[in-house]
């Protein structure tokens, strides 16, 4: 299959694009809002609705299940019949599927929602990559890609405090019922300003494209046998559930033969297989995987030992990962600047940030009163935060930057699902080792730092891939 590369269109006014970015960065951070803030939410969930633990689970690991099942085929879509459908269907479905969950009346009922408000959320996530890249190029993408940046880092760090917030206000009997409904002023907005402007992009131009049904079960299948076991790791005893893991890895080599023999017969696939034909997007892909395998670590591993450990509560523990929010969303601007003129560079600062404060953490843990260690780790936390900002963005930036307009959707939803199953497997694995060294009687404060030396070693593997990719192109930042 022959690959053309397009530029992007425009909408009429430089305005409109950037308001119509605003729109796009509602959505996203509604709907990565959601991963995080229910955390904290579950004690709430248990007293007031009767949850159990298994349901409590399913609560949490269901949304992630149907975010990363939905990126791809919705990013396909999108490229398809038009990005702005696709982002004004999810948008309101994932509306009324929060309104839904603050209403439910069961367990099993809320369990079902949040499967549909994952789903909707996994639709909204690649249109929005699709949309930057059809609205800007060059350093105005660099800028909307940094934002998008902030906006992830944000979501994610300060979805704790945002329901430590909410449960203090409304209490622990139906507050977890305001962490869903926060979700209808901002998702009602959001599509409000959506028919008015988002651009009316026309899907693949020339023949009319298929979706590749095939494709879609044998990959959504390949992804769910990959994930089910990580996010379940805690739930699920014993070790037969490992044996999903080689199934999801023959099931993606099936889809890989699938979409090969598509591309050969002149077919459209689900994923155009030359994508991973340039450096830029597969080894951005897989320093996006490793590196939210360990950044989204943290806020787990931290949250645990301050809340069970240090006595913190839910809002306390929110509280002392602000300054990484914060830092985060600073550095992510700034990487937005700086990676057109240094390119990978930046990703290696970053990642080397990020490294630095999350061993900082760790010293700190060692060195001071648990009771203080939200404040004393405020520094580490700083440079962190910093440090991730300057890494999502740019890599982003970087692993988009050569792919075709017309399957952008697409590979914004190969690169989001690269980072749902990374924070899966990172949680899965530094949850393990905290979890065991707690089992065998170790101190809580060592369990935390092997955990944080855990996040730290994927951290090191999305950096050794960084350097790997600026070593081979010193001066090519963009070029394949």
């Amino acid at each position: 299959m022959t690959t053309t590369w397009a530029k992007p269109q425009r909408p009429a006014t430089d305005d409109r694009r950037w308001r119509a970015l605003g729109v796009c960065l509602a959505a996203g951070f509604i709907s990565l809002l959601d991963t995080s803030i229910v955390n904290v939410a579950l004690p709430s969930i248990e007293h007031g609705l009767g949850a159990t633990e298994a349901a409590q689970s399913w609560v949490v690991s269901g949304y992630a299940l149907t975010f990363g099942l939905a990126l791809v085929p919705a990013g396909r879509l999108g490229d398809i019949r038009g990005r702005r459908q696709a982002f004004l269907l999810g948008l309101a479905v994932f509306t009324v599927a929060s309104a839904a969950c603050g209403l439910a009346a069961s367990p099993d009922w809320l369990v079902a929602f949040r499967l549909i408000q994952g789903a909707a959320a996994g639709l909204v996530a690649p249109q929005t990559s699709g949309l930057i890249q059809q609205m800007f190029q060059g350093s105005e993408r660099a800028k909307a890609f940094g934002l998008l940046g902030s906006v992830i880092g944000v979501s994610t760090a300060v979805g704790p405090l945002a329901g430590g917030l909410i449960i203090d206000a409304a209490g622990t009997g139906d507050g977890w019922r305001w962490v869903f409904f926060v979700n209808l002023p901002i998702g009602v907005a959001a599509f409000a300003a959506g028919l008015r402007l988002l651009p009316r992009f026309p899907g693949s131009p020339g023949r009319r494209e298929e979706f590749d049904p095939v494709g879609v079960v044998l990959l959504g299948a390949g992804v769910l046998a990959l994930m089910l076991p990580l996010v379940q790791e805690q739930q699920w005893n014993g070790r037969l559930k490992w044996s999903l893991l080689p199934v999801g890895a023959l099931l993606l080599g099936l889809f890989w033969v699938w979409e090969r023999r598509m591309g050969r017969l002149g077919r459209a696939p689900l994923v155009d297989l030359e994508l991973f034909s340039l450096r830029s997007f597969t080894r951005g892909a897989l320093i996006s995987l490793s590196y939210f395998a360990g950044f989204t670590t943290v806020f787990f591993v931290l949250a645990l030992f301050l809340q069970n450990t240090a006595g913190y509560s839910a809002l306390a523990s929110g509280l002392s990962v602000m300054p990484f929010a914060v830092s985060s969303a600073v550095g992510a601007a700034l990487g937005g600047r700086l990676v057109v003129r240094h390119g990978r560079k930046i990703v290696v600062i970053g990642l080397s940030g990020v490294a630095v404060g999350l061993l900082g953490i760790a010293a700190v843990a060692w060195l001071v009163p648990l009771e203080d260690l939200g404040w004393a780790a405020v520094v580490p936390m700083i440079i962190g935060g910093i440090g991730s900002g300057v890494t999502v963005s740019p890599n982003t930036t970087l692993t988009l930057t050569r792919v075709p307009v017309q399957r952008a959707g697409a590979a914004g939803g190969v690169l989001q699902t690269g980072q749902r199953v990374g924070s899966a497997a990172g949680i899965a694995v530094v949850g393990a080792v905290y979890f065991a060294h707690l089992a065998n009687g170790g101190p809580a404060v060592e369990a935390l730092q092997l955990g944080l030396l855990t996040s730290v070693g994927f951290i090191l593997v999305a950096l050794c891939l960084a350097v790997a990719d600026l070593r081979e192109r010193p001066h090519a930042p963009h070029d394949d």
